[in-house]
């Protein structure tokens, strides 16, 4: 995983990130239980390249649901993977499920 990507240890972590940012904020939201596992994986690598291609104009985070439920349930994440876009804090794209980078670029390039 990229040393670019955040991973908050608790809701405090990563609102104090989001605060920080001053750029948009792509989170994603993952988890551990049997069947979430290798999705997550699969958008630890995507979010990886996303956040090195866009380094300096997007914050990148990886909050487990577990360990971030106030984050998971102000953003209304029901799955993971999921995501949300955010941008001076409101979200403005979200998504569920394992994506490529192609369709997270595409998000992206359309809000950045």
């Amino acid at each position: 995983m990229s040393k670019r990507v955040h991973r908050p240890r608790e809701d405090a972590e990563f609102d104090f990130i989001l605060k920080m940012s001053g750029v948009p904020v792509l989170a994603y939201f993952t988890g551990t239980w049997p069947k979430a596992i290798e999705p997550c994986q699969v958008m630890d690598q995507v979010v990886s390249d996303i956040a090195d291609h866009y380094t300096g104009r997007l914050t990148a985070v990886r909050a487990d649901i577990t360990r971030c439920p106030a984050a998971t349930e102000r953003y209304g994440i029901t799955g993971a993977p999921s995501y949300v876009l955010l941008k001076e804090g409101e979200v403005v794209a979200h998504g569920t499920g394992p994506v490529t980078v192609t369709e997270v670029r595409k998000v992206l390039d359309g809000h950045l």
